[in-house]
């Protein structure tokens, strides 16, 4: 009797001390800007081990609309900060100033929008999408920046025919060889399309910044009321760069914490997702120089010039307006492994 009045006791105790934790953890909202796939597994898996917690964070990891909608929830308080594609954080910088929105790391050192299309068809390469009928919906960062990849090929992009279709049914009709390309973040194109009984071997992939784009892709973007609580913003930023390293290192157990917050995604199609994102966006010579979630001035430049001409915006913004590297971790916490 008196061992077991003891334990409860002490369960009671663990109970309330984690409790208090809880209630004294400063609360954290975070938009992955998509759906629970390997794109989030980084967070997932500092999430999972306990790393924002140990920080000193509650956060909470909801899934979102594209980077668009996620940067509008940003920019209205209503989450701290979100992945999002830093072209999408200039056009609304330009079209709100006073906004305030900053990148403060980088997710993707080598941008991911990408065209797809069938070998033995019609585009042989890239000066042949001129005249196509490209999938592509209006709010498809690729679609809003093949301005760019056509600049850099030496075509007009007028002459594109896009057709807006909702993307499982656009997956679909790309399949059945409805449309000439389609445009994607390569990553999930490809998997998408697999999933489809589509044999990626019969594909080509033209990735833009292969044909000249030097912006980045996503980045960890948040708002001005976040960024001027420092301590929290720091913490949710070391806390996410240990998770990617940890995901980085270890696909396998990144694509696990995908599948722990959704049991219906399929855990080795995100495992192999995940290793095309590390392989093809983050294992690259930069973050191997300066670590996960850096950025060099020169590329911000490039992706701030580049986002203008291609969205045809009536104005620009400073790095200053577009970039902080103020909340990011010493370097040798950023390393990458292996």
């Amino acid at each position: 009797m008196k061992r077991r009045l003891l334990l409860q006791a002490s369960t009671a105790a663990a109970l309330g001390a984690a409790r208090i934790a809880r209630a004294s953890a400063t609360r954290f909202k975070f938009n992955l800007g998509w759906r629970f796939e390997a794109s989030a597994a980084g967070f997932l898996l500092a999430q999972n081990r306990g790393y924002y917690r140990d920080a000193g964070l509650d956060v909470s990891i909801d899934t979102g609309n594209g980077s668009a909608a996620a940067i509008s929830l940003v920019a209205s308080g209503a989450y701290d900060a979100a992945s999002a594609d830093l072209a999408s954080m200039i056009e609304f910088g330009v079209r709100n100033p006073g906004g305030g929105l900053k990148a403060v790391a980088i997710q993707y050192d080598l941008n991911p929008n990408a065209v797809i299309a069938r070998k033995g068809g019609p585009i042989r390469g890239p000066v042949d999408f001129a005249g196509k009928t490209i999938l592509g919906q209006p709010f498809n960062a690729s679609r809003k920046l093949f301005p760019v990849f056509a600049k850099a090929q030496g075509f007009d992009a007028s002459g594109v025919r896009w057709e807006n279709v909702e993307p499982g049914t656009g997956d679909m009709r790309f399949a059945k060889g409805d449309f000439d390309a389609a445009a994607y973040f390569y990553f999930t194109g490809l998997l998408n399309l697999k999933a489809r009984g589509v044999d990626l071997s019969t594909l080509d992939v033209y990735r833009f910044s292969d044909y000249g784009m030097k912006s980045y892709g996503n980045g960890l973007v948040a708002g001005p009321g976040a960024m001027a609580n420092a301590g929290a913003m720091k913490a949710f930023v070391a806390a996410s760069t240990r998770g990617w390293l940890d995901a980085i290192a270890d696909p396998a157990a990144g694509a696990a914490a995908v599948k722990a917050r959704e049991p219906l995604v399929t855990e080795a199609l995100e495992a192999e997702r995940l290793r095309m994102i590390v392989d093809g966006t983050m294992k690259t010579a930069q973050t191997r120089a300066n670590g996960w979630g850096a950025a060099l001035p020169s590329r911000i430049q490039a992706t701030v010039d580049e986002t203008v001409g291609a969205f045809g915006l009536p104005s620009t913004l400073g790095l200053e307006q577009v970039w902080t590297d103020a909340f990011l971790p010493a370097a040798s916490e950023r390393r990458l492994r292996g």
